[in-house]
């Protein structure tokens, strides 16, 4: 039956063999710009305006020092160019794989849309907002790993710091996790022996990418035009200058109080009980593992004179039995929260020495004005 009903059936046309794709050679003097292999470095981060001013817009409005979002644009000749991103919602109340979800969603719609009206929508990493330069964070870490294992060139993190541009000055770094780290955490392995092999410290966690700033012409000339000063019969006549400029001058700077100063305080003073707290866990795993391993050597101790007095009598040994199933040795503890809560310590002394710093000069300064 099943012979009938295969000779029944028409026999398969044979298909015309496939015809192998031609590509087109890159010109000789692309060659060294295009780069297809990811073979050329990163030597520098670009950002455009518009960037920037989505950055330091979201900061701004965000709820909490958590904001982060996505960086899109292309690597070319070793510059990471950065021409546009987008937020990521944070969800605060909800679960982390709710969350998760959540976000991923959304990343995906995001990134269809822009595909769809043929905006940039290749992914070369993500930026954090963070306050004081405290940006050391498990989360970062994680995710950063993840980028560099999938993205091209392995993305970079752009950290803006909003404490920094409430006083005026736009900070934004550019960072990657370095080699060393990476191999380290690829093995899972962070104990003691690991941290000493790889030479890891909270410093050599990240490594830091020059970052510049690019504006379109039309930009430039606006911010020059702002800058300039201009001459207006209506402003002579009020402030009697004939020179005036178009963005009123600020004496912010000139106040002497310190405002962020007692929550920098705060800020130090929490991370180093956080640090005390984790060492101190630290502290009492390793503890428990001494214990476990004096166990573990007496018993295979005491195992040895037994068979050496049984020998001597004219028995047979004892059989040795695996250590590690009768006494369960825990693993050495990670120490990466330790390492990154130390880095969290270092940035808010340093944003102290900052700030009180120009605190300082203000105050020696208004003391010479006033001639005290």
């Amino acid at each position: 039956m099943a012979a009938a009903l295969a000779a029944s059936l028409p026999t398969p046309s044979s298909a015309p063999p496939p015809v192998a794709p031609v590509y087109e050679t890159i010109p000789a003097s692309m060659s060294t710009a295009i780069d297809i292999e990811a073979e050329i470095p990163l030597t520098c981060v670009q950002l455009d305006a518009l960037v920037v001013a989505k950055i330091v817009q979201h900061g701004r409005d965000a709820p909490s020092a958590s904001a982060h979002g996505l960086l899109l644009g292309l690597d070319l000749d070793g510059v990471l160019e950065v021409s546009n991103s987008f937020l990521l919602p944070s969800h605060v109340n909800d679960d982390d794989e709710k969350s998760t979800k959540s976000i991923a969603r959304y990343q995906a719609s995001m990134l269809r849309s822009l595909k769809e009206v043929q905006g940039d929508d290749n992914v070369v990493g993500f930026y954090q907002v963070t306050t004081l330069g405290a940006f050391y964070n498990q989360t970062l870490v994680d995710t950063q790993a993840i980028h560099q294992e999938r993205l091209r060139h392995g993305g970079v993190i752009i950290v803006h710091d909003i404490s920094q541009t409430v006083r005026g000055n736009a900070s934004f770094r550019a960072f990657k996790l370095t080699a060393s780290f990476m191999d380290a955490y690829k093995r899972a392995n962070f104990s003691t022996s690991s941290l000493i092999s790889h030479r890891l410290i909270f410093s050599s966690i990240l490594e830091e990418i020059p970052l510049r700033i690019r504006t379109n012409p039309l930009t430039s000339a606006f911010l020059n035009v702002l800058a300039a000063p201009s001459s207006s019969p209506y402003m002579s006549a009020q402030l009697g200058s004939a020179d005036t400029l178009a963005i009123p001058p600020s004496f912010s700077v000139l106040d002497l109080g310190n405002s962020g100063l007692t929550r920098n305080l705060e800020q130090v003073s929490e991370a180093i009980d956080s640090y005390r707290t984790e060492e101190g866990n630290v502290a009492y795993l390793s503890r428990q593992i001494g214990r476990e391993k004096v166990r573990a050597e007496t018993y295979v101790a005491k195992r040895k004179e037994e068979n050496a007095q049984r020998v001597a009598q004219g028995l047979n040994p004892l059989p040795e039995e695996d250590v590690n199933r009768l006494f369960k040795i825990p693993a050495e503890p990670s120490r990466l929260e330790s390492m990154l809560l130390l880095g969290q310590v270092d940035a808010y002394a340093k944003s102290l020495e900052s700030s009180a710093g120009i605190g300082l000069v203000k105050m020696y300064g208004a003391r010479a004005g006033s001639g005290v």
